[in-house]
């Protein structure tokens, strides 16, 4: 199969006009029946179904693979799938349910609230939707956070890749703690690819961080990390309404009124070093002295920002400059429709630029693309396009523009066309393909 657009963003240098992938289909080579591929084909022979095996002009790579079907997309620019790094699909269906809030702590009971009212079935139906709406807007790859690893059996086949995260909570029963991740795993078996996610420290002991380090060196975590400014003082100052809610529920509130959550975070290592599996969502509310020991720090973790829930709880500034000049690799999620209006990475996108004018459109971009996909592990197999790649591949209108990446940016809408893993997908249905 050959896809043609206007013009293709490879992520691998300069976009190509009139560009066109070849993609494999059932066959193991990707090439015509009967042809013998050119010198340059031939490192993808062995490339599985689903994947890129050329990009170039389209007159190039039609003359290359002539006989094949041909996918002419038109006046589109057609792009690497979008992979969402953070995302909790369990609340799909809580979108616009809890108004903002006077204060984080008061977010915490209010979906606590909401989430009493759901059954196991509202959930499935939940992350479903989530599937459909991401989708929809051109997302490919997400990262999901999971508070009920159990469901996860539920869906052998989901409509986009996707990396289970088990989010895992032993405030109330840190003695449980080996249980608890023990279920996780053995539930984590029905995934093709998965991590664990100790939530945060508020909520999750330090036993529990080591446990999931200790895992497994393949298996990827992710947790929340400074992510208000009461969980600050509750760890900083031992003070404030975060502080006093965790008192009241039995927490053990030892480790509160010495160090910042990151300190705390890296302390628990034995060290300044983090292994580059975490993926830490948030990271907003830092402190100088934070800064001084991520700079120390020997191995850097990855970063998920959320813009819009950011916006929604007031948090301070992201520093996403300073993180990336310290060498931290940032990615762009969605978080959850709790505190989100949409699973549009394209929204966060512009949410971005415009709290962040001076970041150039296409290093935003790659915080939907190539950043996330480093962050899964996956930085040879998603993210761009480029021979060998997953055929993960989206379609939106494109003008005659010189700022191709800024009207990436600025897009503002569901796509017109998608691909994953070398499958054209049905937008509107959640279970018409799976990867």
């Amino acid at each position: 199969m050959i896809v043609r657009a206007r013009v293709v963003v490879t992520m691998d240098g300069a976009p190509i006009n009139n560009g066109a992938v070849a993609v494999s289909g059932d066959r193991i080579d990707g090439s015509p029946p009967g042809s013998s591929p050119s010198r340059a084909a031939r490192p993808c022979r062995l490339a599985p179904a689903g994947s890129v095996v050329d990009v170039g002009k389209f007159p190039e790579v039609s003359a290359q693979y002539s006989g094949q079907r041909i996918i002419d997309l038109g006046e589109q620019a057609l792009l690497p799938g979008l992979i969402n790094a953070h995302c909790h699909l369990d609340y799909t269906c809580l979108r616009g349910k809890i108004p903002r809030q006077k204060s984080f702590t008061d977010w915490i009971r209010a979906i606590n609230t909401e989430k009493s009212k759901l059954s196991p079935e509202d959930y499935i139906v939940s992350i479903n939707e989530g599937f459909a709406e991401a989708k929809r807007f051109g997302t490919t790859t997400i990262a999901n956070l999971t508070a009920f690893p159990e469901l996860i059996r539920r869906f052998p086949g989901p409509p986009i890749r996707t990396w289970w995260f088990a989010e895992l909570i032993d405030v109330r029963g840190p003695y449980r703690t080996n249980e608890l991740v023990d279920s996780a795993i053995e539930s984590l078996k029905f995934a093709q690819n998965y991590g664990l996610a100790p939530h945060a420290l508020f909520t999750a002991s330090k036993n529990l961080y080591q446990r999931c380090e200790e895992a497994g060196k393949n298996v990827l975590l992710t947790t929340h990390l400074a992510e208000s400014r009461e969980e600050m003082e509750m760890f900083r100052d031992g003070s404030g309404p975060l502080y006093e809610f965790m008192e009241n529920i039995g927490r053990d509130m030892s480790d509160c009124g010495h160090e910042t959550a990151l300190e705390l975070f890296v302390g628990a290592s034995g060290g300044h070093t983090r292994p580059k599996r975490w993926i830490v969502a948030h990271l907003n509310e830092l402190t100088e002295s934070d800064f001084e020991l991520l700079e120390k720090m020997r191995t850097k973790f990855h970063v998920a920002h959320s813009p819009r829930s950011h916006d929604y709880f007031g948090h301070s500034p992201f520093q996403s400059e300073r993180l990336r000049r310290l060498g931290f690799n940032i990615c762009l999620g969605t978080d959850s429709l709790a505190s989100n209006e949409s699973l549009s990475l394209f929204a966060e996108m512009r949410a971005l630029q415009r709290s962040e004018p001076e970041s150039s459109p296409e290093k935003i971009f790659e915080m939907v693309t190539v950043n996330p996909a480093s962050a899964l592990r996956q930085q040879n197999t998603l993210g761009r396009i480029r021979p060998g790649f997953r055929a993960d591949l989206i379609a939106i209108p494109c003008r005659e523009g010189r700022d191709l990446f800024g009207e990436i940016v600025a897009f503002d809408g569901e796509v017109d066309w998608i691909m994953a893993n070398g499958r054209t997908q049905n937008i509107q249905s959640p279970a018409a393909d799976s990867v």
